[in-house]
């Protein structure tokens, strides 16, 4: 394999954002191998963990289309084109970002998250998220906790999930919120609970998905279940049914309570038993066709939607100092009350 950047006269840099574009051949004697291990070889200037976070993030193409596998295998005559996006500050910076605060003390803030917010910095996100909000309104009390990239997050929802969150100002109830998440109210008041509008209607009121999930073996940005994954366990119970236009069970309210904490869990619990979320385009998208059995209301408020249909609508646990367990509970917000008025409309 050769060992040079290989970019050459292809340096293309934009004046008004810095972004810089890097253009590169794929060699006769890199026939099928790895595209990581191309672009580590070919592009010193950056680390392999720089240009996997960018392939990841969706900022390496490969004749014109965006590769997110790090394990891709390239051909001779590739032209790979990488977009390396102007450097940023290590540490967040705050940001005046409108908060839904349900709850505020010294030791923890309670926030019902909107859809679009990503939690925290990351490749592609590096502004904009609940981190630089929570740096602006909490100040120097956020430092130091879970790292600069994550002051004070003891657990997340996708960007498009919304719902309650639970973030620590100080170390002591970082440390205390931590543990309690550990468990996962096996031993202690901790409970987090979920809406989730499904496809199909499960013949049962109630199950378990006891399924071990990690990281989908191609396709880098999804999970899965896989025999060799961590634990994962999600309870549910059936809230409401909803009928298509013909009258036949066609899409279903669950209540899923968590017992384990794993990334995208719901999503790929519930895809997993053959119950994808609505609207859910990365594990349930072979399931759009069933949209023809909705009503017309329906299909227009699941178009409008634009997300998977999950709320975290439960979030309880014990006060890190004071001990005293607090609950909160927050309505569906308002594209998923349509959703549901549409769907119960149609029966």
């Amino acid at each position: 394999m050769r060992n040079s950047s290989g970019i050459g006269s292809s340096l293309q840099q934009d004046a008004a954002t810095g972004a810089r574009r890097l253009e590169l051949t794929v060699g006769d004697d890199e026939a099928s191998v790895r595209l990581d291990r191309v672009l580590a070889a070919k592009v010193q200037e950056l680390s392999r963990s720089r240009l996997k976070a960018l392939i990841l993030a969706g900022q390496v193409s490969v004749k014109a289309a965006p590769v997110r596998d790090p394990a891709y295998h390239v051909a001779p005559g590739d032209t790979i084109t990488i977009e390396v996006p102007q450097a940023v500050p290590a540490e967040p910076a705050g940001e005046d970002i409108k908060l839904d605060i349900v709850y505020e003390d010294d030791d923890i803030i309670v926030i019902d998250k909107p859809r679009g917010l990503v939690v925290h910095p990351a490749a592609g996100h590096e502004t904009g998220t609940l981190v630089n909000a929570l740096i602006a309104h909490c100040g120097a009390s956020l430092s130091g906790i879970g790292g600069v990239k994550r002051p004070g997050i003891v657990h997340r929802l996708d960007k498009d999930t919304t719902g309650l969150m639970v973030v620590a100002k100080n170390d002591r109830a970082h440390h205390s919120l931590t543990a309690q998440f550990a468990d996962h109210g096996r031993s202690g008041p901790m409970r987090r609970g979920y809406m989730a509008f499904v496809w199909g209607v499960p013949n049962r009121q109630r199950g378990t998905v006891d399924a071990p999930i990690e990281r989908h073996p191609h396709a880098r940005e999804k999970m899965a279940v896989r025999e060799s994954g961590r634990e994962a366990v999600t309870h549910w119970e059936m809230r409401e049914s909803f009928g298509g236009r013909d009258g036949k069970p066609v899409a279903a309210l669950l209540e899923c309570q968590l017992e384990t904490g794993r990334t995208h869990q719901i999503r790929v619990h519930l895809a997993h038993i053959g119950h994808p979320l609505m609207g859910d385009g990365t594990y349930g998208p072979h399931f759009k066709t069933k949209a023809s059995h909705l009503g017309p209301a329906s299909q227009k408020a699941l178009t409008a939607l634009g997300r998977q249909a999950l709320h975290a609508y439960l979030l309880r646990f014990e006060h890190p100092k004071t001990g005293e367990i607090l609950h909160w509970e927050s309505p569906v917000p308002e594209d998923l009350a349509l959703l549901q008025n549409a769907l119960r409309a149609t029966l």
